[in-house]
């Protein structure tokens, strides 16, 4: 056994306790506690002063030490199922449980005794245990809570690409069980329209799931027809996978930009085909998941076709481009079972950036990227303290059920039939509705918490009221909506330059709206410029947060940055240091009030843009 020492100086007493046990206990095997007993008993700590040493000298035993006892009482497996469950929580559902191997840690005949300990103390923690790797120098076990009613670990994966990279075959394969023919049949399977169908292009928001068990087997079981049960995969999963299936055409980007804003990804799978290299889009859906800052990891496909010199070329560029001052990133090729356990127990740090090598057709790798998705963990923190907010990104009008919203439940909690508030209006007013039905991926539930898509049934609202880009908050959080803020921005790329007056669309999360800058410190900006400036919504206000990543594009033009300064109605504002408003001549009351008071009032600022 290995009992680790306290980081203070101990005592005399402390410390011949300390040498007595860890000298008698490392002879033994079996005995366990009554070994630590006598020990300490031998001691005779038990006189004047001497309670205080001995209580010092058991404390150090820790739920690795129990462990590794070939048998464990009632009580210490109470003691480390406890433990299991607290770090289970902490693992935002699963952790990793490593046994070190060598002369000075374990034999494999003593991680055998530890595993079997684990896997009882475990299941009373209502977890499962399943090995992930074993080599001569490590043994990893992974521990992951058991499916609970309603709740699942869920992750979302946006997949992205140049056009014909292969995404759509790749979800197609994962998500079905089935590898391609090579002409595009599973890739069948994932499209929503028929010009899709015919056209063999993704046009839209697509998204499937895949489901993992406690044990770490994939739980997507395909009918005859090949369609997918959600209910049956969510039922039966402990974590459940959501890719969201994005365009790679340079005409769809628009639709691209909003998959990886609106629905807010954990990840971001950058898909390349290796006869094609690293082309087109690539590098635009790279430069905005680095802006965002989501994840990365990289999947080249069509590997069986390609020439070995064309995969070696596009290799060399890809490495190149990650390990490049822009990127910095660390990138890992993935050929063994290790490595991919190794990349995801550290992609986390958001420097590692693993490569997988896969063939849809030979099923080349495809279990290595399994491994690796089964092992994720999106490790976000949420407040579910704070009042609830939602993000709505799409609605729909269902018959005999009426309007309904499906977005990202940002923080707080949901349940059937709160009362919150949805808005804002063109006025930037928030109006009462009620929650009267909550969906989990198509499953019905009583409550959703921050992190967690759903679709929410609302009372009493119509769908012509509500947009894309609003959000359902709790009456207790009083949503105030802002016609300007302020955001640091940096120009990616623009032909010539940017000034006052200039608009483009802008992204915000859900929110997708056309905004015009009508003050900056500089008077021009070009490509790589970094400055502040002060946007304006040109149709409704929205409702924001600072530090929300905002995305400004229109053509060939990007500027990625952060919000830093609300403007709201009739609130004193600084004025930017430098530049110039509107050239120097303030055309009507809304924009004199951003340069001196910081704002205008919502029916005041409005009158004054349509009078403009």
């Amino acid at each position: 056994f290995f009992f680790f020492f306290f980081s203070h100086t101990p005592s005399e007493a402390e410390r011949k306790a300390r040498e007595s046990i860890f000298g008698g206990a490392c002879h033994t095997r079996g005995n366990g506690m009554d070994d630590i007993s006598k020990a300490v008993e031998g001691l005779g700590l038990f006189e004047e002063g001497g309670e205080e040493a001995a209580a010092a000298a058991v404390s150090v035993v820790n739920m690795d030490d129990l462990l590794r006892l070939e048998s464990l009482t009632e009580e210490q497996r109470d003691t480390v199922s406890k433990d299991i469950d607290v770090r289970v929580k902490e693992g935002f559902g699963e952790y990793v449980q490593e046994f070190a191997l060598g002369e000075d840690k374990l034999t494999e005949a003593q991680v055998a005794v530890c595993a079997a300990n684990l896997a009882k103390c475990a299941d009373m923690a209502n977890a499962d245990v399943s090995l992930i790797r074993s080599n001569k120098d490590t043994t990893e076990y992974l521990v992951r809570r058991r499916y609970v009613e309603d709740d699942f670990i869920e992750l979302r994966i946006a997949v992205v690409g140049n056009v014909d990279a292969g995404k759509s075959t790749l979800l197609g394969v994962l998500t079905h069980g089935e590898l391609d023919n090579g002409r595009g049949r599973c890739r069948q399977l994932i499209f929503r329209h028929k010009h899709e169908i015919e056209s063999g292009r993704t046009s839209s928001v697509a998204m499937d799931i895949l489901g993992f068990d406690s044990k770490g087997k994939i739980t997507n079981r395909p009918a005859h027809d090949m369609s997918l049960n959600w209910v049956q995969i969510c039922s039966e999963s402990s974590k459940v996978l959501t890719f969201i299936d994005l365009a790679g055409h340079e005409k769809y980007l628009k639709t691209t930009v909003f998959g990886f804003t609106g629905h807010a990804p954990h990840f971001a799978m950058l898909m390349i085909g290796a006869n094609m290299g690293v082309v087109g889009m690539t590098k635009e859906h790279l430069r905005l998941a680095l802006a965002l800052n989501v994840p990365v990891f990289i999947v080249v496909t069509k590997v069986d076709m390609c020439p070995d010199s064309v995969l070696e070329e596009t290799m060399t560029l890809l490495i190149k481009i990650l390990k490049s001052p822009g990127c910095r990133k660390v990138p890992m090729l993935v050929t063994t079972n290790d490595d991919a356990v190794v990349c995801a127990s550290n992609f986390v740090s958001e420097r590692v950036c693993p490569i997988f090598q896969v063939s849809n057709v030979t099923g080349q790798n495809l279990p290595l990227l399994k491994t690796f998705l089964n092992l994720l963990n999106p490790r976000q923190e949420v407040d579910l303290e704070k009042p609830a907010e939602f993000q709505i990104d799409d609605t729909y009008n269902v018959p005999g059920v009426g309007t309904v919203v499906s977005g990202t439940m940002l923080c707080g909690r949901i349940k059937v039939n709160d009362a919150l508030l949805i808005g804002p209006d063109a006025h930037g007013e928030f109006f009462p509705t009620q929650a009267k039905g909550i969906h989990r991926r198509r499953m019905p539930t009583d409550e959703v918490k921050g992190g967690q898509t759903a679709s929410l049934a609302l009372k009493k609202v119509k769908r012509s009221a509500i947009r894309k880009g609003m959000v359902l908050v709790a009456p207790a959080a009083n949503p105030r909506a802002v016609w300007q803020f302020e955001a640091e921005i940096r120009v990616l790329h623009h032909p010539t330059t940017i000034g006052v007056k200039y608009q483009a669309m802008l992204h915000c999360g859900a929110v997708r709206q056309t905004a015009s800058i009508i003050q900056m410190e500089r008077e021009h900006i070009r490509t790589g410029d970094k400055t502040k400036a002060i946007f304006r919504f040109i149709k409704t206000p929205e409702y924001l947060h600072v530090g929300d990543h905002v995305v400004f594009r229109e053509g060939q033009t990007k500027a990625v940055g952060m919000l830093t300064r609300l403007i709201f109605d009739g609130e004193a504002g600084e004025a930017l240091p430098a530049g110039k408003i509107r050239g120097g001549k303030p055309a009507d009351a809304s924009v004199a009030a951003a340069q001196g008071a910081g704002g205008a009032t919502a029916g005041a600022a409005s009158a004054a843009a349509a009078a403009a």
